[in-house]
């Protein structure tokens, strides 16, 4: 089946690269596969360091279509979308009526399996290498990066599609008929171990070259252990515990602390640091750019020099109307914009509604039309919520702690703080805080199908996921609660079938 064949192209083929400082920036120094020569730290930091790779399949482009990137999907998915162009698929994602061969969900599972591979590779083969200057220290803080990222790559898989072939050792052949494991059970033996194992390293707290830390480590198990708890897997109320005992430590530890203003997410000078744990690497000085900026600029707005402005993804004008009077996130030019001056004449260009400008990188608009900012996986204000989330399931109520986190994101938003609530009202307070703050940051979806809740920007309640209906007219069923498994690959595994329920 294809996913052993991406796990095969992860093995034979590996971009890596040999230092640790701004280790994604630098060109490839060699080819690697399970057979190269095993004696030097350089190779096994080539090892961990692709494990990194499939890291920007999160921001995918997507074949045969015109402004389309796996990042889209997410986004369509929520019914907070629209998209200026027919060619990304939106329509179908809108009006729920993708099916196997849609946009986007061959891709997410092509790239998050090549990165399983890769990790699966550095896993083998880093234990085995000894070599002068590389202690047992360093081979158990590498192994820690490959196991957590191995973990993050499955994280998404059984988020997205439940149960998923279970692929943990390098393939000794093509064999073509590995079956689904089911979701808790990929949980269970993969994911969960893989992280508790990291949380033994020494590895530290913050890296700001971009690898993997302690506070990665630990926001990712945060994060598991809230899904794990809630309604796709009902692992337990326990888990609860453990997801605030993780999700405090890197509050207390980490070393971060939210921006003071909004646009600071937007200087590339504060990659990895300040507010941000965890990011996907991207640098304007390689091909391999964030796209996001182009994608997110109004179509043929003229208020840039990218031939191509996609006008891919924007919010719908309902979501807009949702943010409190006086949100600060909700004004110009701070998690959206409806202006900017034209590129050639200097002119101010008013767009027909609000589009994104969390991914707006002023010097690539102007100047470089090469994105310099990073793609945020984890960042305080999403672990702060975490826990308040998190704490209050698992004592009952909130506590201080909790809505002191609350609180700081309002401050920042120029909200009133919140004061005494009971532990359901509460509940709801941090899911809107998550639905403003988080916007647009691939989070909300997986919110909706962790808590089986939508908030409804019309009425302002939270429905229920089932019987949900959007602004675009379609209605929510349990069908939507996973997506369907590619066609090309039960095409070629039909151990894969039957599908997931509705497809």
């Amino acid at each position: 089946m294809k996913t052993t064949k991406n796990i095969l192209f992860a093995v034979l083929v590996l971009l890596t690269c040999a230092s640790c400082k701004k280790f994604l920036e630098e060109k490839p120094t060699d080819f690697i596969t399970p057979d190269s020569e095993l004696s030097s730290a350089k190779v096994a930091r080539a090892f961990a360091n692709s494990s990194y790779q499939y890291l920007q399949g999160m921001l995918q482009g997507q074949p045969s279509s015109y402004g389309g990137n796996t990042w889209n999907l997410m986004e369509f998915m929520t019914g907070k979308a629209n998209s200026d162009l027919g060619q990304t698929g939106a329509v179908n994602f809108q009006n729920l009526s993708y099916n196997t061969t849609s946009f986007y969900i061959d891709t997410w599972w092509q790239k998050m399996y090549q990165g399983v591979g890769a990790c699966n590779i550095a896993i083998e083969k880093i234990p085995g290498i000894n070599a002068p200057g590389l202690s047992e220290a360093d081979k158990t803080n590498m192994m820690a990066e490959a196991r957590t990222l191995r973990a993050l790559y499955y994280f998404f898989l059984v988020r997205m599609y439940g149960a998923v072939p279970k692929v943990t050792e390098i393939p000794k052949n093509l064999n073509l008929s590995i079956p689904r494991t089911a979701a808790k059970d990929i949980y269970d033996t993969v994911i969960i171990p893989d992280l508790l194992e990291a949380e033994k390293s020494t590895l530290p707290w913050k890296d700001i070259t971009g690898k993997v830390s302690m506070s990665a480590v630990k926001s990712i198990l945060a994060d598991v252990y809230l899904t794990y708890a809630g309604a796709a897997i009902n692992g337990g109320k326990q888990y609860y515990a453990e997801s605030a005992k993780r999700s405090l430590a890197v509050t207390q530890t980490g070393g971060f602390s939210l921006f003071p203003e909004y646009t600071d997410m937007l200087k590339p000078a504060n990659k990895n640091n300040g507010e941000f744990i965890f990011q996907v690497q991207y640098a304007a000085s390689v091909p391999s750019n964030n796209p996001l900026t182009s994608l997110t600029i109004p179509n043929y707005s003229g208020i840039s020099g990218y031939s191509d402005e996609y006008g891919s993804v924007y919010p719908t004008p309902q979501f807009i109307a949702s943010y409190a009077p006086g949100d600060k996130r909700v004004a110009e030019k701070q998690f959206f914009y409806t202006s900017y001056k034209s590129f050639k004449t200097n002119d101010i260009v008013k767009f027909k509604g609000n589009y994104i400008y969390k991914w707006f990188d002023s010097t690539a608009v102007v100047s470089t039309l090469k994105s310099d900012l990073n793609f945020t996986l984890y960042r305080l204000a999403d672990v702060e919520l975490m826990y308040a989330e998190a704490s209050n399931q698992a004592e009952g109520a909130p506590n201080g702690t909790a809505i002191q986190f609350v609180n700081d994101i309002r401050k920042r938003a120029k909200l009133a703080p919140i004061g005494a609530l009971s532990s359901a009202a509460f509940e709801q307070e941090v899911w809107a805080q998550r639905y403003y703050e988080l916007c647009f940051e691939n989070k909300m979806w997986f919110d909706m199908i962790r808590t089986r809740k939508v908030h409804n920007d019309v009425t302002g309640n939270w429905d229920n996921f089932v019987g949900h209906k959007t602004v675009f007219g379609a209605t929510f069923s349990e069908k939507q609660l996973l997506f369907p498994l590619p066609k090309q690959e039960t095409d070629v595994n039909s151990s894969l079938l039957p599908n997931n329920p509705g497809f």
